[in-house]
């Protein structure tokens, strides 16, 4: 209809390292006067309430797994069901562009956008591809990444690359702007932990029992915050009560970006999200990988930081009590060095990634989208 906005239609999985890059586009595409649409799963339901789109599209999706015929046969199943129902909903809505942000429920709109020749972006959070998006990398129009150099590797897909840095939400940008806390030798020292959905439960069993074997003068300096899982709260928070600590934990912090720019030091996973807000913020962290990821890809994350030199990477066979309470000590006996990693750890950020994705957007539909 002559004179409707653009429209792009954003593809995500129901995660919020998927989510919260396409909601920080979402924002800058408002800004713009382009229309917002999603597409994600019915995992997005905590996260998609708040989402800055015009309507939220639920299509189901499955993950491969395995060689089992059954499973395979299931799969195959629902994702020609959901790739059915994309086709339907692209043809209705006529975007503009289809960006997605990984994961198993992007695969089925960005397909059939690229199969009804409407422009396709497709943006990878992490160091590595993940498989979502390797599947959809030679139909995409464009790749946008948030690490330099992921596709050098791969020559045939090297000229669709676009380096972007990964977006982040409006609550990070705004904690972004706040200087380093000063830390003074005998002033409170702040640890946030947190873990992600796949990795709190580590944390609830290391980080207390770290803080249980630093010297006393130190112990009385720490405030706490911990992000623990629902079956480990009574516990850790037992541990410190017992050490006099001053400690908040809690499942879940809805002001994460103000806590990591209140630490002194962060402990945690290192996905994308993660790596992407600590860059961001700009604070120092020692950061434990996921272990058994099939594309270690949160180990490429923190490698990006490490050699940054805003983070230790630490491999989860070394993340004991004993290393953790010998790091901290460290940490707190040189403030200096924290300082350096802050600002190493910013250096590594891209704050304007969001934009930066955002003229993609714009340049994909000036170029070939669909009138609506």
């Amino acid at each position: 209809m002559p004179g409707a906005s653009p429209l792009a239609l954003l593809a995500a999985g129901g995660t919020g390292g998927h989510l919260f890059p396409a909601e920080a586009l979402a924002e800058a595409l408002a800004r713009r006067g382009i229309a917002v649409e999603l597409v994600t799963d019915e995992r997005a339901e905590r996260y998609g309430k708040r989402f800055p789109a015009q309507h939220i599209h639920i299509i189901a999706s499955e993950t491969v797994r395995g060689r089992n015929p059954v499973s395979l046969l299931r799969s195959g199943t629902i994702m020609g069901l959901a790739l059915l129902r994309a086709m339907r909903l692209i043809r209705r809505m006529k975007p503009g562009v289809v960006v997605g942000f990984g994961g198993y429920p992007t695969v089925a709109p960005v397909l059939a956008a690229s199969l009804s020749h409407v422009p396709t972006i497709i943006h990878e959070q992490n160091a590595v591809m993940g498989r979502a998006n390797t599947f959809l990398a030679s139909r995409a129009s464009t790749i946008a990444t948030s690490f330099a150099g992921v596709l050098d590797r791969t020559p045939a897909l090297q000229g669709k690359a676009r380096f972007t840095g990964n977006p982040v939400r409006p609550a990070v940008l705004a904690a972004a702007a706040m200087p380093y806390p000063e830390l003074l030798p005998d002033g409170l020292f702040r640890l946030l932990t947190f873990g992600g959905s796949q990795g709190a439960r580590i944390m609830s069993e290391i980080v207390p029992a770290a803080v249980a074997r630093l010297d006393q003068a130190l112990r009385l300096r720490l405030l706490v915050a911990q992000q623990a899982r629902g079956e480990d709260l009574n516990l850790v928070r037992d541990v410190y009560a017992r050490l006099g600590i001053s400690a908040e934990v809690a499942p879940f912090f809805p002001d994460l970006p103000a806590r990591i720019a209140a630490a002194h030091l962060v402990v945690g996973r290192s996905g994308a999200s993660t790596v992407a807000e600590l860059a961001a913020i700009g604070r120092p962290a020692i950061l434990v990988p996921l272990p058994h990821a099939l594309d270690q890809d949160q180990s490429a994350n923190a490698g990006v930081l490490e050699k940054a030199g805003g983070a230790i990477r630490l491999p989860q066979a070394d993340f004991t009590p004993e290393r953790l309470a010998a790091d901290i000590t460290a940490f707190a006996a040189a403030p200096s060095r924290l300082t350096a990693m802050a600002a190493a750890a910013r250096s590594a950020g891209a704050i304007d990634a969001a934009e930066r994705l955002a003229d993609l957007v714009d340049d994909s539909i000036a170029r070939g989208g669909l009138p609506r």
